[in-house]
């Protein structure tokens, strides 16, 4: 390829196979068909790995998307494209790793069982008993309006039971979805407490939805201690190890994988001020200042700050105790420096949303604070689900004679409502 670069690190030039001019990748959403996506990810293809492609298999691809309106990738394309998704990802401070993914092909499934077995084993692989192992499990692409959903924002989540007066016992965050799920026909073991781990919600190609438990034995959890206070265990606060991000969609090349769950591991400050801190969610800051005995009756007593600062230090204290791999704010932010150079060093510009990089603790002292960036999402990527779970499965059907409390609870997703849950 014949290639000049840009200022913006893009490059120009004719690509050899595709026959594409001006080589650069397409931003997500925008006015392209089918072929021209395909073109420019097969172009992406060439110009970065082109022992994986020839002029007869872009050749293939166009006679499929002509006569078929659609094409199914290789092994060794789908791996390409879901690890530049994730170096694509504008939102994720840990994309650094990108070339460390391991991509699980899972598109010869066709039941919703199968689905929600192979989530399974992705949460036992991949938590690897602590060590965990970056991830993408891939599902059949979407073909038209036949495509197969994970309902759930994680495949690890606490549910969130509604009681009396709004109270939620559990997660906020998780009250629509486990009302849904217990439209489906799932209930906790006994009352329902603050760590029932969700079923999972998987919708297959008819349009149903069909919940599955999460064995137990499959997540691993990690219990809060401080490495100070000794009365922090007290509290009885835990959380689960790897965020298993599942509702999303995985881009490439014009095809959408609709099922598409991935991992890295956790950033303290996901759970510390995020989970924990946030006034929505467990809100646990006012119960940790008080316990440290800080006069909580002016904000200008900063006791919120403190109280922050020890949660986020209790669980980078428990990951590590318990032998779970994490990382810090600060040092991955360090990370994310070291990827821009990187990548400005093999002539590609770095697209990134600076709200979601900048960590929500000590933002400030993060090396990202001062740096501005262009929030544009290029393909492939992960990208928001372009289907919700609704709010409400009465009207859309109800669950089907026989669902109960049993694996099998089934409901007819008539009309799903727009943006993620």
């Amino acid at each position: 390829m014949s290639t000049v670069a840009g200022s913006n690190g893009m490059v120009e030039g004719r690509c050899p196979l595709t026959g594409a001019t001006g080589v650069r990748p397409l931003p997500i959403g925008g006015p392209a068909s089918l072929e021209e996506r395909a073109r420019a990810f097969f172009s992406l293809l060439n110009r970065e790995r082109p022992e994986l492609v020839d002029r007869a298999r872009w050749e293939e691809v166009q006679a499929d998307i002509r006569r078929y309106g659609h094409y199914e990738h290789r092994w060794e394309e789908l791996e390409f494209g879901a690890r530049v998704a994730w170096r694509n990802s504008v939102r994720c401070v840990g994309r650094a790793m990108w070339e460390q993914l391991e991509v699980v092909d899972a598109r010869a499934v066709t039941t919703r069982r199968e689905v929600a077995d192979a989530c399974v084993r992705h949460i036992s692989e991949a938590t690897n008993g602590g060590r965990v192992r970056p991830r993408v499990t891939i599902f059949p692409a979407a073909q038209g309006r036949r495509e197969w959903r994970i309902w759930n924002y994680q495949l690890v989540r606490y549910a969130g039971h509604e009681g009396a007066g709004g109270v939620v016992t559990g997660d906020p965050a998780e009250a629509a979805f486990t009302r849904f799920c217990r439209e489906l026909g799932w209930a906790p073991d006994g009352e329902g407490g603050a760590w029932d781990v969700l079923p999972l919600a998987v919708g297959g190609l008819d349009g149903a939805t069909e919940w599955f438990p999460v064995p137990r034995e499959a997540v691993l959890e990690v219990p809060m201690v401080h490495p100070d206070f000794e009365w922090f265990a007290g509290l009885g606060q835990r959380w689960y190890a790897v965020p298993f991000v599942s509702n999303m969609e995985l881009e490439m090349g014009g095809i959408r994988y609709t099922a598409a769950p991935f991992n890295g591991w956790y950033m303290g400050t996901e759970i510390g001020s995020r989970n924990f801190g946030d006034r929505h969610r467990l809100n646990l800051a006012p119960r940790v200042a008080e316990a440290m005995g800080l006069d909580v009756r002016h904000e200008s007593t900063l006791w919120r700050d403190r109280a922050l600062v020890e949660l986020n230090r209790a669980v980078l204290h428990s990951f590590k105790e318990a032998g779970v791999r994490i990382i810090d704010h600060h040092s991955v932010a360090e990370l994310h420096v070291r990827f821009e150079e990187a990548e400005r060093a093999a002539g590609r510009e770095v697209s990134g949303d600076w709200s979601w990089l900048v960590p929500p603790l000590s933002g400030s002292a993060s090396p990202l604070w001062g740096r501005s960036y262009h929030p544009v999402e290029y393909s492939p990527n992960f990208v928001p689900p372009t289907a919700a779970f609704p709010r409400s499965a009465g009207g859309l059907g109800a669950p089907q004679p026989g669902g109960a409390v049993q694996p099998g609870g089934v409901v007819q997703l008539g009309g799903v409502v727009a943006g993620a849950p």
